[in-house]
């Protein structure tokens, strides 16, 4: 089964062409970072301008390098929750007229899912159950995926998701957007106990995180600094930051998968990328004895293939829409 996808929700057009949910024929995507940079963070009307400009040019480009013909196609899938309100109107539009074009079925799919499913096509063995760890710049959820379609959200963020706290720290630091590649960069070259950073607990559930705090501890660091006219050793500060993020992320994900009684383990979305993240997870999976999944780093952030794959199971399970499929800003998993 071809699916053609799409992927709106931030600051990347993307369309897709999977096969049977873990075969990517093309991903083709245009990453606005460099339109975006100038401002230090994501321009919602931007965004939304860019996506109308390209994702036509996107899609033609992915039926011909997948060497295929529209009638090729048996299903358009799309992200359509959660992300940026008038980019993700862009692509759920642009599927919803392509499908109906086509004569084909429309099929909805959860971001944060799609993110989750990045897995699939990493890894052709990985099937449900297991415990997955979704951590991005608008979402950070520990998820029991008990089957492809069916997830149970355990633990999330109370407030900030991690990505938008590297993105601060990357900010209040004068690093170029997108910042959490810097600060990982920075982060290798210092002393990860030069700054003491809060490890945020929430009262109610022993899965749920907070990083608001996290996030105002490095902004007030700065900015005292500033004012007493010291320097920021910025490689210590991004290393103690990486550390108190991945301490408050792996071992609430280990406890959870030891407690559900998983030995598999995946992480996905574009924190997964961070490499103080990967190398804990590593060692501590090895540790306990538990397998564990994370995509390469093409496939961590947003891209359109996942949302193909997600589609494809979304289509077997019956899940469609029709031409009143609507955006929306939030959406629960």
């Amino acid at each position: 089964m071809l699916i053609l996808s799409v992927e709106s929700t931030c600051d990347e057009t993307a369309v897709a062409i999977t096969e049977d949910g873990r075969r990517v024929l093309t991903d083709q995507i245009f990453s606005q970072a460099d339109l975006h940079a100038v401002y230090g963070g994501v321009v919602p009307e931007i965004a939304s301008r860019s996506h109308v400009e390209v994702i036509a040019q996107l899609a033609d480009r992915a039926v011909a390098v997948a060497g295929i013909t529209k009638k090729d196609i048996d299903a358009v899938a799309v992200s359509y929750a959660p992300g940026l309100i008038g980019a993700v109107l862009v692509g759920v539009n642009f599927a919803k007229s392509a499908a109906y074009s086509l004569g084909v079925p429309l099929v909805p799919v959860h971001h944060v899912r799609g993110h989750i499913a990045a897995n699939y096509i990493a890894f052709p063995d990985l099937k449900p159950p297991f415990l997955c760890l979704a951590i991005s710049g608008g979402n950070t959820m520990l998820v029991d995926v008990r089957d492809y379609t069916e997830l149970h959200v355990i633990g999330a963020t109370r407030d900030d998701a991690a990505g938008e706290c590297f993105d601060k720290t990357a900010r209040v630091l004068g690093l170029p957007y997108p910042g959490g590649k810097h600060v990982d960069a920075l982060s290798k070259q210092g002393d990860d106990k030069m700054y003491k950073l809060p490890h945020i607990k929430v009262e109610g559930n022993p899965y749920d995180m907070s990083f608001s705090g996290l996030k105002t501890a490095v902004v007030n660091l700065v900015h005292t600094s500033e004012q007493k006219g010291e320097r920021i050793n910025r490689e210590g500060l991004c290393a103690s930051f990486c550390r108190a993020m991945s301490e408050s992320l792996v071992p609430r994900t280990m406890k959870l998968a030891q407690e559900l009684g998983y030995d598999k383990i995946a992480v996905a979305g574009g924190v997964a990328a961070n490499s103080r993240i990967r190398d804990d997870f590593k060692a501590a999976a090895e540790k306990a004895g538990k397998t564990l999944y994370v995509p390469p780093l093409s496939l961590c952030g947003d891209n359109a293939a996942m949302i193909g794959c997600q589609g494809y199971y979304e289509f077997k399970a019956g899940n469609r829409a029709g031409t009143n499929l609507n955006a929306y800003a939030t959406m629960e998993l």
